[in-house]
């Protein structure tokens, strides 16, 4: 019999090949059922009642009531690095592993962290938006609101993992002094990563001349760049959030931008996908002066390239068919996120 597998908020066109090719390689029946849908109400109870596996992205919700639903389903896999849309105590619950896939676009979304950086520091994104509305009459050496010299400003990343670490090694790259704050990792962290550790998240923001978040959303991250954080960052500093859009209050970055106490933001992710109504997003689009060359904004895609889709498939496909076919303990999935969940259930 064929194990059935659910991508119900598939983030490619066409038929799953990455996904049926890494079962070919394994040697296994599987039949992928790929829906493109937002919600999980779009899909039908038999289908999420026939499934062995759920590879699923961002879009779809898997709370209580929809686990509940899933009465085969034995191994779950967030096509991506953080797992805030599934409940991962519920899962535990009913004895199923949620992994992850914490690799796939390490180097991408550390270029794109610094890529942001360079388009609001070096003016990029201020000159590239003056010359679209006239190249004559802006082809002239204005400097840009946001514009300083990197070598010698100070970078700093909040959230040290995988990505932060990369991201902090391009700005010493581009001669920047650098640091991070993390409260999870190991004392000595700093010392093999080269960098200068913060005790605190409001000691690093006073310091640096641009911040970096690479953090997941939890309810200790969720809105951690407050009015209070963002008024402890230095004058003129720059902010940048590749991460999760509930790690920033709009409102008061709104308020911090207005003010003049930050020089600019740099956007990948937002609270609201795709962005509904906020006065921030409606000045930005209306393309209003005060924020000219001071905020860019990018759709969800500092992960993006031919080659981090293709290996979130092919990471996601593998975690869930060894799982699946492996005989292993929950806890024992590759990349499980939920293992103590796991452990304290079946104690």
């Amino acid at each position: 019999m064929a194990l059935q597998v659910l991508i119900p908020d598939a983030k490619y066109d066409g038929p799953p090949e990455v996904e049926t090719a890494v079962a070919r390689e394994m040697g296994l029946d599987v039949r992928y059922d790929v829906r493109r849908v937002r919600h999980a109400a779009e899909v039908a109870d038999d289908v999420w009642g026939m499934i062995d596996g759920l590879q699923v992205y961002h879009d779809v919700v898997v709370d209580q009531a929809l686990i509940g639903r899933m009465a085969r389903c034995r191994i779950i896999c967030r096509c991506g690095v953080g797992t805030d849309n599934i409940d991962l105590a519920a899962a535990a619950a009913r004895g199923i592993p949620v992994c992850n896939v914490p690799d796939y676009g390490t180097t991408d979304v550390a270029d794109s962290a610094i890529g942001m950086l360079l388009a609001l520091r070096r003016g990029i994104g201020f000159h590239h938006g003056r010359l679209l509305r006239d190249p004559a009459s802006h082809w002239q050496q204005t400097p840009g609101p946001a514009v300083g010299r990197l070598r010698d400003s100070r970078f700093g990343v909040v959230g040290a993992g995988r990505i932060g670490q990369a991201v902090l090694r391009r700005a010493r790259a581009l001669d920047m002094a650098t640091g991070f704050y993390d409260p999870f990792l190991a004392d000595g962290a700093d010392q093999a990563i080269g960098c200068e550790r913060f005790a605190t998240l409001h000691d690093l923001l006073g310091w640096a001349d641009a911040v970096s978040l690479h953090t997941p959303l939890t309810p200790a991250t969720r809105r951690l760049m407050d009015g209070a954080a963002l008024a402890a960052m230095r004058p003129g500093a720059v902010l940048i959030n590749t991460a999760r859009g509930g790690c920033v209050d709009l409102d008061a970055l709104a308020a911090a931008l207005g003010s003049g106490h930050l020089a600019g933001a740099a956007l990948d992710v937002l609270p609201v996908e795709p962005p509904a109504g906020h006065p921030l997003l409606a000045a930005y689009a209306a393309r209003e002066p005060w924020l000219d060359g001071r905020l860019v904004l990018t759709p969800h895609v500092a992960f993006y390239s031919a080659d981090s889709v293709r290996d979130i498939r092919s990471k996601a496909s593998r975690a869930v068919l060894d799982y699946l076919s492996g005989g292993q303990a929950a806890g024992q999935a590759r990349n499980c996120v939920n293992g103590e969940l796991l452990a304290a259930a079946t104690a």
